[in-house]
């Protein structure tokens, strides 16, 4: 007995819509991911522009000054008056540090020079003043 087929034989296809929806849902994590891979070392400030600024690549303990003038080492609060004492403790395995003071462009030129006046008793300590290009 035999069985006729009437019906053509269909190629056989690959669906590619799910693959790409597959792909954009990749991409769209990467993008996202690398969003969140900066490096923030201060807290936002408005840094002042300079055109010479250049990038250091060092151990790095941050200063941050902010526009109501509080100060802060590596995002936590502190006083000026404990600020020399604390970077001390930060380097007590290494022998130089880069510290890079954050000020916002509306401190008062004075608070920056007593920042930077407690830095300066640190040994080792290099201070560098954050900036941005025009």
């Amino acid at each position: 007995m035999r069985i006729i087929d009437n019906e053509p034989d269909v190629p056989a296809q690959i669906n590619i819509v799910p693959m790409i929806d597959v792909i954009f849902a990749i991409l769209t994590f990467f993008i996202m991911a690398t969003l969140f891979l900066t490096r923030s070392e201060g807290l936002p400030v408005n840094l002042p522009k300079a055109q010479t600024a250049q990038s250091q690549q060092q151990t790095r303990i941050t200063v941050t000054i902010d526009d109501e003038g509080q100060v802060s080492l590596n995002r936590q609060p502190i006083e000026v008056s404990q600020l020399a004492n604390q970077v001390k403790v930060l380097m007590e395995n290494e022998s130089s540090a880069l510290v890079i003071i954050n000020a916002d462009t509306k401190v008062e030129h004075g608070q920056v020079i007593a920042v930077m006046d407690q830095l300066r008793t640190v040994e080792g300590a290099t201070l560098g003043i954050a900036t941005q290009r025009p």
